[in-house]
């Protein structure tokens, strides 16, 4: 395994990050023991869940069997640099149950640290920006829990480029660290961030955390698969499939050209991308963490990279993408 550093922090952390939110709803809990235990073997040091996974059970459920396998063994949770998720609604939507005011994060982050069997969690998310709170608001709550011990960092996740760098204005006003990493949407098919979001993670330091790096299977062979049968097309996944698959065959003979899985070609495309970490893998199955590992020994090419460009244009800084 590689390991970078997180943004512009001195946290050493996995180039393969470890996603939970199948961890309940669709992997049981002995399965999503074993892979955590595998992806430690594997050198993944680097999870990431959030307060409201498990959902389709009960919010905090996926927490809940992250904190069961740390209280498993000591070592388990001193070898994991833990990222957990504030700003879903964990109540019966009676007010302050959400979002990112002081007493929700005040909240969320205890109830968290309780399903999660620690007393202090690493990289703290907001799930979500929140345009109702101010940011003097939010960063005094942040700085509260750090000196209480209770967090380390402060990070982001579906932010625009300009909330990063207001987030980092009001606390550059407080000297206070601000935001270490932004956790984004980005893959072979959806650039956008491309446009002003990681030029944002560059200016500040921020390590970008790419979520949903397959697209939702679209870039793990999903042609192939459903040519094999052991993927089966149906609804959304069908028509997402026709609506790009000239796109999606050709990605898929290229794959085969490189003589790699299209998945672990479509991982490695994002190792070679400025200021990402590393993307989130979430597998429900010991075979799809074992995949992921695979790709971080994948080196592509500068041909490769524009091949892959040439399949799935991506976009210019802006304003220049659009302005000239």
């Amino acid at each position: 395994m590689e390991f970078t550093q997180l943004g512009r922090t001195g946290l050493s952390v996995s180039r393969i990050v470890l996603g939970t939110m199948n961890f309940g709803p669709h992997t049981s809990v002995e399965d999503s023991h074993a892979i955590m235990s595998a992806a430690h073997e594997a050198g993944i040091n680097f999870f990431d869940t959030a307060n409201g996974y498990g959902r389709a059970i009960y919010p905090g459920r996926t927490e809940e069997i992250v904190g069961e396998w740390f209280a498993k063994d000591p070592a388990n949770r001193h070898k994991t640099v833990l990222a957990t998720k504030v700003y879903g609604d964990m109540g019966d939507g009676w007010p302050n149950e959400g979002k990112l005011s002081a007493l929700n994060i005040r909240r969320a982050l205890d109830a968290s640290l309780k399903r999660l069997q620690t007393d202090y969690i690493d990289l703290y998310q907001f799930h979500h920006v929140d345009r109702a709170t101010p940011w003097e608001e939010i960063w005094q709550a942040m700085e509260v829990a750090v000196q209480q011990g209770k967090i380390l960092y402060a990070g982001s996740s579906n932010f625009a480029g300009w909330h990063i760098a207001q987030a980092q204005a009001e606390a550059a006003k407080r000297n206070y660290t601000g935001l270490v990493s932004e956790q984004s949407i980005y893959n072979l098919i959806v650039r956008d961030v491309e446009r002003e979001v990681l030029p944002a993670a560059q200016e500040f330091g921020l390590g970008v955390i790419p979520w949903s790096p397959l697209q939702g299977g679209l870039l793990g062979g999903v042609l192939k698969k459903d040519v094999e049968g052991v993927r089966r097309l149906e609804g959304r996944a069908k028509e997402a499939v026709e609506k790009m698959r000239p796109q999606i065959e050709q990605y898929e003979a290229f794959a085969d050209e490189l003589g790699h899985a299209p998945g672990d070609v479509a991982l490695a495309w994002l190792l070679h991308q400025p200021a990402v970490t590393g993307p989130i893998v979430g597998p429900r199955t010991m075979e799809q963490l074992e995949s992921a590992v695979r790709a971080v020994d994948l080196k592509l090419d500068d041909k490769a990279l524009a091949q892959l460009d040439e399949i799935f244009p991506g976009y210019k800084t802006a304003p220049e993408d659009y302005a000239w």
